[in-house]
C-alpha cells in the first residue's frame, strides 16, 4: 500500500528526509556505544589484573565519559553529512586527477575558451570528484575520532591517542575508498516498496556480515602500518594486556564499521522511499487539478536530481497500479494537456538515449573509415565511454518505458475522451520505444536491416545494412558491464512494446489489413534513431509476436 498523500511541498521533501536521517542514525549509534561500554566495563571489573576499570561510563557518568560520548556522535554526524554529500540517484562519472588539473589551468588562464556544454559537463564531473575527496577526508577523520572515543584512547595519554587514532584514520580511509570504488553512493530504488522499518530490518544481516569482513581487513592493514609509528615497540606491555587491547580494538573497529554500514543502509531506505506528489484525497486541489504537483516536480526539478527521481517513481506506480486510480483518471482529462505533459516527460529521457547512441555509432563509423589503416575498431572503448555511459542510468529509462507503456495500455479502456489517440501520443510513444530499442540493439551488435531494400540511410546519416559494422566489437563489449546494461534496457523496451501491442492487438491488426498501421502508430516526423520504414517493419514484427 502506498503512503497516504501528503500536503508537504515537494521542495521540502529532501530537507525533511535528511533531517529525519540525521535523527534516526543517532539511535543505533547510541545503542552500539552503550553496549560496548557496558561490556568493556564488565570485563574490566571482572579482570583480576586491573584494580580499577579504565572506563565506567554506563554506571558512573563523568565529564570524561560525556566528552567521549559526544565526540563519538559528532564523528558519526560528520560521516552522515559526507554520505549525503556524495549520494546521488544518477550514476555520474567523476573526473580524473589529470582532468581536474587541466580544468583548473583552463579556468585560470583560458576563460571561456571551451564549449558551454562541455564546460557544464566538466564542472559537474569536477564537482563530483571534489565531493569524493571530501568524503574520503570526512571518513578518515570520522574513523580517527570514533575509534579513539570507543576504544578508550583518550584515557591512556597522547601516545595512545596517536596509535588508536592512526589505526582509526586508516580504517576510515579504507572504508571511503571501498565505498567510492564500489559505487555504493548511487541510490538504488527497490522494486517493491516496503515500510521503512521492515526495509531497514531486512538489511541488518548483510550490514553485519560486511562489517565483519571490512573490520578484519582494516584491522590487519592498520596493524601492519602501526609498526612504522615511532615508539611503538617501547610502548608494548605484557602479553596478556596486549592481547586484551587487540581484542578490544577489533571489537571497537567492528562496531564502528557497523555504525557506518547502518547509516548507509538507513540513508538508502529513507531517501528511496516513495513520496506521493498529490494533494490529500478529498481536498479542493484533488478535485480540480490533482496532477499539478507531480508535473511541477517532473518539469521544474533539476535534471537527474533525487527529487526528479522520486517524481518518476511516483508516476510509475500510479500508472502501473490500481491503488491510485483516481490520480491516473485525472491524466485523461478532457483537454488532453495533462496527458500530453505526462507522456512528454516520460519520452524525453528515452529520446535522449536514442540520440546519444546514434551519435556514438555515427562517430564510430566515421573514425573507422578515416583511420582504417591503423585497424581501429568502430567500437573503440573511448567512444563507448563517451557516448554509451548513458546506459548506466537504467533505473530512469525503466520507469519511463513502464510508465509510457502502462499509460498507453490503460488508455484503451480508461480514456473516455480519446485524448491519447487524438493528441498523437500513442504514435509518439510507440515510435520512441521502437526507435530507442533499435538504437540499443544496434549498439549491442544486432543486425538492423530492411527486408525490402538492400541498404538505406539512417537518421544519423550512416547506412544500416547487413554487414560486419555492428558485429566488429561485439565480443569485446560482451565482456564489459555496459553490454549487460544494454541487454537490460532492451528487455524493458521490448516488454513495454509488447504490453501496448497486447492491449491494442485487434485494433492494430485491423489497421494493418487496411494499410493504416504506420499512420496510426508511427509519427510522420523524424524519429530519434533509424528511418521511419524500419520502425514500421519492427512494429509489424511485434504485431506478429516475432520480435526478440
Amino acid at each position: 500500500m502506498p503512503p497516504p498523500a501528503s500536503a508537504t511541498p515537494p521542495e521540502t521533501v529532501l530537507h525533511n528526509r535528511f533531517l529525519g536521517f540525521l535523527i534516526w542514525q543517532s539511535i543505533p549509534s547510541t545503542v552500539i556505544f552503550f553496549l560496548f561500554k557496558i561490556l568493556s566495563s564488565a570485563v574490566s571489573s571482572a579482570s583480576p589484573s586491573s584494580a580499577k576499570p579504565p572506563f565506567t561510563f554506563p554506571f558512573a557518568p563523568s565529564i570524561f565519559a560525556l566528552f567521549t560520548f559526544f565526540t563519538f556522535h559528532l564523528s558519526q554526524l560528520l560521516f552522515s553529512f559526507a554520505l549525503s554529500l556524495v549520494s546521488s540517484p544518477h550514476p555520474h562519472r567523476p573526473a580524473s586527477l589529470l582532468q581536474l588539473v587541466l580544468g583548473l589551468v583552463r579556468f585560470l588562464f583560458v576563460p571561456g575558451g571551451s564549449d558551454s556544454s562541455e564546460t557544464a559537463d566538466s564542472r559537474a564531473r569536477a564537482k563530483l570528484s571534489v565531493g569524493f575527496l571530501m568524503f574520503l577526508g570526512a571518513a578518515a577523520v570520522s574513523g580517527f575520532v570514533s575509534v579513539a572515543s570507543l576504544c578508550g584512547g583518550f584515557g591512556d595519554g597522547v601516545s595512545a591517542i596517536g596509535r588508536v587514532g592512526f589505526r582509526g584514520f586508516v580504517m576510515g580511509l579504507l572504508y571511503g575508498l571501498y565505498y567510492v570504488y564500489n559505487r555504493r553512493w548511487v541510490l538504488e530504488f527497490p522494486i517493491i516498496q516496503r515500510p521503512p522499518f521492515f526495509s531497514f530490518k531486512m538489511g541488518l544481516p548483510s550490514a553485519i556480515t560486511r562489517s565483519l569482513q571490512l573490520s578484519f581487513v582494516a584491522y590487519l592493514f592498520s596493524a601492519a602500518l602501526l609498526v612504522f609509528l615511532p615508539h611503538h615497540i617501547q610502548n608494548q606491555t605484557t602479553t596478556g594486556k596486549f592481547i586484551a587491547k587487540q581484542i578490544r580494538f577489533y571489537i571497537g573497529s567492528f562496531l564502528v564499521f557497523l555504525c557506518w554500514e547502518l547509516s548507509h543502509h538507513l540513508h538508502r531506505v529513507l531517501h528511496t522511499k516513495r513520496f506521493v506528489f498529490a494533494p490529500p484525497k478529498g481536498s479542493a486541489a484533488a478535485e480540480t487539478n490533482p496532477s499539478e504537483i507531480l508535473l511541477a516536480a517532473l518539469e521544474e526539478s533539476s535534471p537527474n536530481s533525487l527529487l526528479q527521481y522520486l517524481a518518476y517513481l511516483d508516476l510509475c506506480m500510479v500508472c502501473e497500479n490500481n491503488v491510485d486510480a483516481w490520480r491516473r483518471a485525472a491524466f485523461f482529462e478532457e483537454t488532453g494537456e495533462t496527458y500530453k505533459r505526462v507522456i512528454s516527460v516520460c519520452l524525453r529521457p528515452l529520446e535522449q538515449l536514442a540520440s546519444k547512441l546514434g551519435e556514438g555509432l555515427e562517430s564510430s563509423i566515421e573514425n573507422g573509415s578515416q583511420i582504417s589503416k591503423q585497424l581501429l575498431s568502430p567500437t573503440d572503448n573511448r567512444l563507448d565511454s563517451k557516448y554509451s555511459e548513458a546506459l548506466n542510468n537504467f533505473q530512469l529509462y525503466a520507469w519511463c518505458a513502464w510508465t509510457a507503456a502502462s499509460l498507453t495500455a490503460c488508455s484503451h479502456k480508461e480514456d473516455r475522451y480519446g485524448v491519447a489517440q487524438i493528441s498523437g501520443s500513442n504514435a509518439a510513444v510507440m515510435s520512441t520505444l521502437i526507435s530507442c530499442l533499435l538504437a540499443v540493439e544496434t549498439y549491442m551488435g544486432k543486425k538492423t536491416t530492411l527486408q525490402s531494400a538492400n541498404q538505406f540511410m539512417g537518421s544519423t546519416g550512416f547506412k544500416l545494412r547487413n554487414s560486419s559494422m555492428a558485429n566488429t566489437g561485439t565480443s569485446k563489449k560482451r565482456a564489459g558491464p555496459l553490454h549487460s546494461k544494454a541487454y537490460a534496457v532492451a528487455d524493458v523496451l521490448r516488454n513495454s512494446i509488447y504490453q501496448i501491442v497486447s492491449a491494442f492487438h485487434d485494433q492494430m491488426a485491423s489497421s494493418a489489413k487496411k494499410g493504416f498501421l504506420e499512420k496510426d502508430w508511427i509519427v510522420n516526423s523524424k524519429p530519434p534513431f533509424g528511418p521511419r520504414e524500419l520502425l514500421v517493419q519492427k512494429l509489424r514484427l511485434f504485431l506478429d509476436f516475432r520480435a526478440s
